[in-house]
């Protein structure tokens, strides 16, 4: 059911949670999971390649590290489908918890795998394996965190509510890129590629511990316990999910491809591409990326609000349309090697990102009821994942050595007129209850 201003604003006798608390625990959640996930994508570009698969040329390198890079989104749907068993199940909180500890775990871990030189053909083993857990985690953490958010909402602020998950990937992005542009500033290549890349990966055990302690005192979600009360709660989640919310499930899968494909092609292949291909110094080129993704941050806020205002549909079909425009500039700025056009690509793609992105937190949650919301929005997003991010940089790559920057462009406005279908198909659900 939907939640009163004063029951989402205020604590009560029954373990109610204040909005700010609710607020920050969705937020500081998908921060420090997508830190973790940024980590290891800024690491694939920049040094997973030569320190776990030394032998061949530069481009198998990085080929090999995207594949890496991509293990994690198969996982994903994975960790959907587990933790949105128990996030239907169960409750919200615990497996919100649960997915944080993974994530976390496996992060920390991946700072400590020698590497191929080291330990050989187990070395690339052990990290697949790591990377894989990662994906796990983050399967099952950001439907936990759209739904804090969403169903504690006040009437006509879910857009608003859910865009505080969605802002944790900018906050992360930016914690993740701020660090390796400190360690490249402040190491020689020798030193970040010995054991300095190790130290993002390290840090991520404090802030999984900070996680923890604001997610442990949170409430569960009134939404839940009214579920809990008129006993809706179904035995196997996904099985009715797939049997009577099949479609939308596709749609929102297809409506998130257009967010996953912007991000990893400006970041992670776009790193890998410029560093590599158009010897922009790897400080400068990470700086460009922190000074873009807070372009992507502002939109977020902006995006989310219009989203309450005008509805979810006509702001993803504006911020689509501009998303299939933009595959035309990648050549013209990316390509052209200079600094300002560089930086300008940048900024467009994640802005349209931060555009395309923040009314996800919302309307995914709106197309399931609560008995299934757990498992429907997370399996959306992450099969969107798989179709929109996997393969994403792997493509591109591909693309750039056969074709150049044009195909990787074709490929975006392609991957954004997918989304496209999947919106236009939707209903809107600006208005609906989340009952």
């Amino acid at each position: 059911m939907s939640t009163s201003p004063i029951s989402a604003a205020q604590p009560n006798a029954a373990g109610q949670t204040s909005s700010a608390r609710i607020i920050f625990a969705s937020f500081i959640g998908t921060a420090i999971e997508f830190y973790d996930f940024y980590v290891y994508a800024t690491a694939a570009a920049l040094v997973i390649g030569p320190v776990f698969f030394p032998h061949g040329s530069a481009t198998a390198q990085a080929l090999s590290a995207f594949v890496t890079f991509g293990i994690a989104f198969v996982a994903r749907p994975i960790g959907s489908f587990l933790f949105g068993h128990f996030g239907d199940r169960i409750g919200r909180k615990s497996t919100l918890v649960a997915s944080l500890l993974v994530m976390g775990v496996s992060t920390t871990l991946i700072g400590f795998v020698p590497g191929y030189d080291s330990i050989g053909s187990l070395a690339p083993i052990l990290l697949c394996v790591l990377r894989f857990g990662q994906g796990i985690g983050l399967g099952g953490e950001w439907g936990g965190a759209a739904l804090l958010a969403t169903e504690n909402a006040p009437a006509g602020k879910r857009g608003w509510f859910g865009m505080f998950p969605q802002l944790g990937p900018s906050i992360g992005f930016l914690a993740s890129n701020g660090l390796f542009f400190a360690l490249a500033l402040s190491l020689s290549d020798e030193q970040f590629r010995s054991w300095g890349w190790r130290v993002p990966f390290l840090v991520s055990a404090v802030l999984v511990a900070l996680g923890l302690y604001v997610r442990l005192k949170i409430a569960e979600t009134p939404a839940f316990q009214a579920a809990i009360e008129r006993k809706e709660r179904v035995k196997v989640p996904i099985a009715t999910l797939f049997s009577q919310h099949g479609l939308p499930t596709l749609l929102g899968a297809l409506a998130m491809v257009v967010c996953y494909t912007l991000f990893y092609n400006a970041t992670t292949f776009s790193l890998s591409y410029g560093v590599s291909v158009l010897h922009i110094p790897r400080p400068t080129f990470l700086g460009m990326l922190c000074i873009a993704v807070v372009f992507m941050a502002l939109a977020t806020p902006l995006s989310a609000w219009a989203s309450d205002r005008y509805g979810r549909k006509p702001v993803l079909i504006v911020g689509i349309i501009a998303a299939i425009l933009s595959g035309f500039t990648m050549a013209p700025l990316l390509g052209s090697g200079q600094t300002p056009l560089v930086l300008l690509f940048l900024v467009i793609e994640l802005f349209l990102m931060g555009v395309t992105f923040a009314p996800m937190g919302a309307l995914l949650p709106e197309l399931f009821p609560t008995n299934v919301r757990y498992t429907g929005a997370g399996v959306s997003y992450n099969l969107g994942g798989i179709l929109g991010a996997s393969v994403a940089p792997y493509i591109a790559q591909v693309l750039a050595a056969h074709g150049g920057l044009p195909w990787v462009g074709a490929y975006v406005s392609i991957a954004a007129a997918v989304s496209m279908i999947g919106v236009l198909c939707m209903r809107e659900t600006r208005d609906s209850q989340l009952m």
